[in-house]
């Protein structure tokens, strides 16, 4: 499946074959395998208040559909296709990665979303993974059977997070961590987490060195509170480690190197989180462009008023911008640069652009637009869940002027 997009002269716009393939196959597998699985569980899935425990934790007949379409999706080569075919992935381009994510989330919300790999699923940093992790931890990964989870975030350090206070100290031939993390998405479900901690003082290793990524297996960890953003509750959880004690064996990557290891694919997080909302807003667009068309009101359709078309059509060409800007990243990416200055603008306007389009959409639907019924709501909050994961869109900002040079 791996496919090659990149142009010697520029990125072309020109859908390749291969990819058409691809896509065919992603829509089949979408109807065949998600579909049916989602009207299966009908109000289980489709109504908050019964998907979810009180505390918010997802109902088990949930978690088995996630961990189904996971798993089939990897059977048939798509979860983690972006990932080296050394370690069960397809090895496809970051264009095609892009095409896909965003592809994807074309088809909207729901049990769709866990087709290809997020959070849970295998990054670049446990590509680090050496010796007996490959097996234990890396492949089972990549062929959906284990899912983990990035521990970085905590109470006090979010954007700011060489400020972490989690420690793992040196005790003969063992690790001993100890420390408390949150908003750490698949916490409550994952097999294992990768957790950052500081390993030397900052005096020593400077502000970015001297933090060391383990991993860190379910029973070694408490799970404790649920995060329950609006928009993905039950998804994000504070984790606690109490002397969990760890051998050599579990530190991925190098030892006091691991925010430089993580920083060299912050690029790649950036590409998805805006694929997602590209694609996201595309569908909110066709769904908006139907309601404007059916919808009568003093004798005509609503769209045929400048109130109504205007907004969409104001979206379509934000949601034209922002693809066009992930398919550069995406080439860049490609091409071996860092990109560092595309992948937050692309962010930044990506995810801008599919909070804009979910108001204008709710808008548009005005009462159907607010009811439980119609999924608009649901994509406004995580159009603005979006905004924050990943780097808030004042992060992002910050990034694009320092690479401007602007002091």
């Amino acid at each position: 499946m791996a496919t090659q997009d990149t142009a010697t002269d520029g990125v072309s716009f020109v859908e390749p074959e291969e990819w058409r393939l691809v896509r065919s196959s992603l829509d089949e597998f979408v109807e065949r395998e998600v579909e049916p699985l989602q009207s299966e569980l009908g109000e289980t899935w489709s109504n908050p208040r019964l998907r979810h425990e009180a505390d918010g934790r997802w109902v088990d007949e949930a978690i088995e559909a996630v961990e189904t379409v996971r798993k089939k999706s990897a059977d048939a080569g798509f979860y983690a296709m972006n990932m080296s075919e050394e370690y069960g992935g397809e090895g496809v381009s970051n264009v095609t990665w892009y095409r896909a994510k965003r592809h994807v989330a074309s088809h909207g919300t729901g049990l769709v979303s866990q087709m290809l790999a997020g959070p849970e699923g295998p990054k670049p940093l446990l590509a680090n993974a050496e010796g007996d992790q490959v097996e234990t931890y890396l492949k089972p990964v990549v062929r959906g059977e284990k899912s983990t989870g990035f521990g970085q975030t905590e109470p006090g350090a979010g954007s700011d997070s060489p400020n972490m206070q989690t420690r793992a100290e040196k005790e003969g031939s063992e690790w001993v961590l100890n420390g408390t993390k949150q908003w750490i998405t698949n916490a409550p479900y994952a097999d294992f987490l990768q957790v950052f901690a500081r390993t030397t003082p900052q005096e020593e290793a400077g502000r970015y060195g001297g933090i060391t990524c383990f991993l860190v297996e379910r029973d070694e960890y408490e799970v404790g509170s649920f995060n329950n953003a609006v928009g993905s509750v039950g998804m994000q959880a504070e984790v606690h480690f109490d002397d969990v004690r760890l051998g050599e064996d579990r530190v991925l990557g190098t030892v006091d190197g691991a925010f430089y290891e993580a920083m060299d694919f912050l690029s790649l997080g950036r590409l998805e989180l805006g694929a997602e909302a590209v694609g996201h807003a595309d569908h909110l667009l066709e769904l908006g462009t139907e309601y404007a068309n059916d919808r009568e009101a003093f004798g005509r359709p609503i769209g045929t008023f400048q109130g109504i078309s205007h907004k969409l059509a104001r979206g379509r060409t934000s949601v034209d911008a922002a693809d066009a800007l992930g398919l550069r990243l995406a080439w860049k990416m490609d091409a071996g640069e860092q990109a560092i200055q595309d992948a937050s603008s692309f962010k930044y306007f990506a995810t801008n652009t599919y909070f804009d389009v979910a108001d204008d959409v709710v808008q548009v639907h005005g009462g159907n637009g607010l009811s439980e019924d119609n999924p608009f709501m649901a994509h406004l909050q995580m159009a603005r869940l979006l905004r924050i994961v990943e780097g808030t869109d004042e992060i992002q900002l910050n990034t694009v002027a320092k690479q401007m040079g602007v002091q």
